[in-house]
């Protein structure tokens, strides 16, 4: 398995959309975690993406706005709401990378089911909140269900200068052109496409949170190795044939 070098500008164009969405105000919080522990939480047939020998742990608390079905308009009040979620990342033996999510939390509850009904993502139910003063943003979440109840998120981060040449963990940890789960017994690819992310370095100012041990990871040890911020960018998810 030798996968292509992954970069910021080497998307499979979605030639059928399924979904369309924004992503907005995000603050990427990343570990360094062991690829033979997190193997076990992938789907079958995929397996921990790496870069110098190590894989990633990321907690990604965002806005989502606009959810639409085909290249649709974004549906009124339930299309738009903050998220957070856990995630690990995935290579198939096709090559293809992508994210494994381990939880996804959402304030509203329609998204939830539909999710968790048609493509088996671990969508939460939560209370949520994402502010801003200034530079300075928070995300605050709570989860009503499933359980366990009471896992629960807040960060605060401080956005800082653009960046105009990521590095390679930073490129690893965004430059995700799809996602892996499993469905029907079957794991599946699907693919998303968007601009090339804006960057900003990000300083974590303040960190409570049980939702990766929530998710069945060791709760990490330390500051995490990457913060980051993006103002966010369109995505579109779909087939690529």
């Amino acid at each position: 398995m030798d996968p292509e070098v992954v970069t910021l500008s080497t998307p499979r164009p979605v030639r059928r959309s399924l979904l369309v969405q924004r992503w907005a105000d995000l603050a990427f919080l990343h570990w360094t975690a062991d690829p033979a522990l997190v193997a076990p939480l992938l789907p079958a047939g995929t397996g921990p993406d790496t870069l110098d020998g190590v894989t990633y742990v990321g907690l990604i608390g965002f806005r989502m706005q606009g959810v639409g079905f085909l290249r649709g308009p974004g549906v009124p009040y339930f299309g738009t709401f903050a998220e957070t979620n856990v995630r690990l990342y995935s290579v198939d033996a096709a090559g293809r990378r992508g994210v494994v999510f381990r939880s996804l939390e959402a304030e509203r509850l329609i998204p939830v089911l539909v999710a968790r009904a048609a493509l088996n993502l671990p969508y939460m139910w939560s209370r949520m909140r994402l502010t801003r003063d200034g530079d300075v943003l928070t995300y605050t979440t709570r989860r009503r269900w499933p359980g366990p109840r009471g896992a629960a998120s807040a960060m605060t981060v401080r956005v800082g200068a653009p960046i105009t040449h990521p590095s390679p963990v930073e490129q690893f940890v965004t430059a995700r052109w799809g996602l892996h789960t499993s469905v029907g017994g079957r794991t599946v690819h699907l693919a998303n496409d968007h601009p090339v992310w804006p960057l900003h370095r990000a300083e974590l100012l303040s960190l409570s949170d049980t939702l990766i041990a929530a998710a069945g990871l060791p709760q990490p040890v330390g500051p995490p190795v990457s913060v980051l911020y993006s103002p966010g960018v369109p995505v579109t998810f779909g087939t690529t044939a």
